[in-house]
């Protein structure tokens, strides 16, 4: 029963996405599923050459679906949509890479699992998907035969025996089973038994993980071949990262040389990480996406059969692994590479401080050379000078030399020690003021 949407309190203002949030709990229902029946469910992914989902172009694969059967269309804007469908009831959901359809009908095909089911897709409309199909599948719902040996003598015809996994799920009301393999129409096959009192609505939520547990599953292993294509690049990576750090300790290459390819290996490093982080990081989402959901079915083993967590163990924790291997790989290898760049322009610096340092020794020695050329100067210009300041006081004190009776000769003798001492006092006290 839905509620009419509350008048607030007088004076009281309601935030204006009060009541959307609120319905976004709710706008998602699970189907209410009868026993018996069946599902049909198709996912589709943007081509991979994409760069965004054109979520337009889906609602509008949507619509023209619904148009072929007369049915309501979705609210503008919609990113999910349940209602009936000719003799069926459509779920569709919008997600960031994918749109899933999902049919329920009453009732199961004489011939289980028979390929025919998914014609109520039509083929033409199938053919204008805004994407490829990235996991498809036929949910059969029975109810639960009398004996455990009836429910071992369908599985055999109905799955691959070495794949198949068997559980007893949501506290002993259902058995569901499945061998995640593609049949001959390239669907994935689930069959469900149902435990009688069990209502329509826990079946339904029971039909929703399994194809929720299916297409997170197929999500997460698209970064598998990634991770193997990168694992293969890093064996060459690692050669030429190593080659290079040989270098750094030798002087077989100039070191601006194998700087330049370090870098040019770091920036071929980083633009992996940056094309591939968005599938690294969505695997780990779909991959605890996929943990959770088999944490939800709360499971325990049938007649001594794998279960779903054990084939999930088994098969899918290991790709899982290889994945996040890679990952690390990737990001150790652009570590390692930073840090031998790193190393290179230590080195470099430190030879150019020893250049610097040679380089400011020549200049000193230089200095020091200058110093003493110019005291040599000042030495001989004081000679210099000093000829000239006797000159003139000889020809000045030459009248009053003559009166006394002192030559011309012997006056500039006396003159030159007081001139030449006089010269280099001066000199030598400017030359302390300007040091």
């Amino acid at each position: 029963m839905t509620r009419a949407q509350p008048t607030p309190p007088r004076g009281l203002e309601d935030h204006p996405l009060r009541y959307e949030l609120v319905n976004e709990l709710h706008a998602r229902p699970f189907a209410a599923l009868p026993v018996p029946s069946h599902a049909v469910f198709l996912a589709i992914k943007l081509p991979s050459d994409a760069k965004s989902r054109d979520r337009e172009a889906d609602r509008a694969h949507l619509i023209a679906l619904l148009d072929r059967f007369g049915a309501a269309h979705p609210q503008p804007g919609a990113t999910h949509y349940f209602g009936p469908l000719g003799r069926f009831q459509l779920k569709w959901e919008q997600h960031s890479e994918f749109v899933t359809y999902t049919l329920f009908g009453e009732g199961v095909c004489e011939n289980p699992f028979d390929a025919s089911a998914f014609d109520a897709f039509p083929a033409d409309w199938l053919a204008l998907a805004p994407g490829a199909r990235i996991s498809s599948a036929l949910i059969r719902v029975e109810p639960m035969p009398t004996g455990k040996a009836e429910i071992d003598a369908r599985l055999p015809g109905w799955f691959v025996s070495e794949s198949l996994a068997v559980s007893r799920i949501a506290d002993g009301c259902a058995v569901i089973a499945g061998d995640f393999r593609l049949d001959s129409a390239g669907h994935m096959r689930f069959a469900v038994f149902v435990e009688p009192g069990t209502s329509a609505r826990r079946v339904g939520r029971i039909v929703q993980r399994l194809c929720e547990l299916e297409v997170y599953r197929t999500m997460s292993l698209l970064a598998l071949p990634v991770a193997r294509g990168i694992s293969r690049r890093m064996v060459d990576f690692d050669a030429r990262v190593s080659e290079l750090v040989r270098h750094v300790k030798g002087d077989e290459q100039p070191a601006r040389d194998t700087l330049d390819e370090l870098l040019t290996l770091s920036t071929q490093l980083e633009a992996l990480m940056a094309r591939h982080a968005y599938r690294f990081a969505a695997t780990e989402a779909y991959s605890a996406l996929v943990q959770e959901r088999i944490d939800i079915i709360r499971e325990t083993r049938f007649e001594g059969r794998q279960t779903f967590r054990e084939f999930m163990m088994r098969r899918f924790d290991p790709a899982m692994r290889s994945i996040r291997a890679a990952a690390r790989q990737l990001e150790q290898m652009a570590t390692r590479t930073k840090r031998a760049g790193d190393l290179l322009r230590t080195r470099v610096e430190v030879a150019r401080s020893e250049q610097n340092q040679k380089l400011l020794a020549s200049m000193d020695r230089r200095v020091a050379l200058q110093l003493r050329l110019q005291k040599t100067v000042e030495g001989l210009s004081v000679v210099a000078i000093g000829y000239y300041t006797v000159n003139l006081m000889s020809y000045f004190l030459a009248p009053f030399a003559k009166e006394y009776g002192v030559s011309k000769t012997w006056l500039m003798a006396g003159l030159t020690p007081v001139a030449l001492l006089v010269l280099w006092a001066v000199s030598h006290r400017i030359r302390k003021h300007l040091e």
